[in-house]
């Protein structure tokens, strides 16, 4: 088995965060991400990336994280408990995109790699991560597009990898409270290290740049679309259910505050506003109430 190599792992996540953000930051053609670095006291730290206010994107971070200790929180030894009393490094790169426009959906990213040691024992380690797509006015084609992207990028790595992946993510970001899911989904994956290193770590890769290339193109296809104030609310309405999502169940969330990272950059993932209206209903035949009917459980693509 190949040995583990951590260091090329936090090299290509650092230049991950670089990557992504040049891309944003042209896409955008107004605002630039502002940086900042921050260290962990139990160890560790990293780099908040944040663009707030831009002509496309309302707001967006790009996180770039290393921390370490020597105890894995709850929220990972409650599903391995083969983990209590080892060392633990957790490194990745997370992104949220919150575009001013409702025609352009939000959408999440992240990858990242786990190890936990122990003096005597091998390691145990994985990768994890994915994508997915929130819109609020669907496009068919938009939300195939990027499936299409996540087909792609999986073909090399095995012929079930895009549907068990894909499944994976349906499963994941769903609210049972609301019977629904966040979004039009994509990839999540976890736990992964049946490949062999070299292997996971080249999935991985694959997903981080998969991001940009799945999700720009729908970016400047919508970017110049008229809205009203009306879909602008929904839009801020829909947000919600993006924060209900994130604080619940999101296990990075958890994980980031139980190891006590920093907040604002765990909390970087919520949109810069949002609201909730008491009993809504959306107008049967409208564009609004096709994303109820078509976009919101599961489906083949």
């Amino acid at each position: 088995m190949a040995q583990v190599d951590k260091e090329a792992v936090k090299r290509f996540l650092l230049q991950l965060q670089d990557n992504i953000c040049a891309e944003l930051e042209v896409a955008d053609g107004e605002a630039s991400f502002i940086e900042d670095a921050w260290s962990r006291e139990l160890g560790g730290g990293g780099r908040t990336r944040v663009l707030k206010g831009g002509a496309i994107i309302e707001q967006g971070g790009v996180n770039f994280s290393h921390v370490f200790g020597d105890k894995m929180p709850g929220s990972a030894t409650a599903h391995r408990p083969e983990l209590a009393g080892r060392k633990f490094e957790a490194m990745g790169v997370s992104l949220v995109i919150h575009p001013n426009n409702p025609f352009i959906p939000t959408s999440h990213a992240n990858v990242r790699f786990f190890i936990a040691e122990k003096e005597g024992s091998e390691p145990i380690w994985w990768f994890g991560g994915g994508f997915d797509l929130t819109p609020f006015y669907p496009f068919h084609d938009d939300c195939q597009h990027w499936h299409d992207t996540a087909k792609q990028l999986c073909a090399p790595f095995g012929a079930d990898v895009y549907a068990e992946h894909k499944k994976w993510c349906d499963d994941y970001f769903f609210l049972p409270h609301r019977n629904e899911t966040r979004g039009v989904g994509g990839l999540f994956f976890d736990d992964l290290n049946q490949w062999g290193f070299e292997k996971s770590f080249a999935y991985m890769r694959a997903v981080g740049e998969g991001f940009t290339k799945g999700y720009l193109p729908i970016l400047e296809k919508r970017k110049d679309t008229l809205y009203t104030e009306q879909h602008r609310q929904f839009q801020l309405y829909r947000r919600g259910r993006y924060v209900e999502f994130n604080l619940v169940y999101d296990r990075g969330t958890l994980f980031g505050l139980q190891s006590k990272g920093r907040t604002e950059s765990i909390l970087m993932s919520m949109p810069p506003l949002a609201r909730w209206e008491y009993n809504y209903q959306v107008e049967e035949g409208s564009h609004e109430a096709l994303l109820y009917k078509e976009y919101l459980s599961p489906r083949e693509w």
